[in-house]
């Protein structure tokens, strides 16, 4: 009889563990989806170009 209730509560564990597991999956799944949307909304969206001179501007005294 106690072997059959260690079975038992060795079942029910490893039934957690699946739904766990399961909730992990699921939650990866649409956070990858959330990124997607989002950067598919990000290239709908036209980028503004900012050209940013880097570097030295020339001679002191020059524009």
């Amino acid at each position: 009889m106690f072997e059959f209730e260690l079975h038992q509560v060795r079942a029910a564990e490893l039934r957690r563990q699946a739904a766990d597991a399961r909730l992990v999956r699921e939650a990866v799944r649409s956070r990858r989806a959330a990124r997607r949307e989002q950067a598919a909304r990000q290239a709908a969206v036209p980028e503004e170009v900012h050209t940013v001179r880097r570097g030295r501007r020339g001679l002191p005294g020059t524009v």
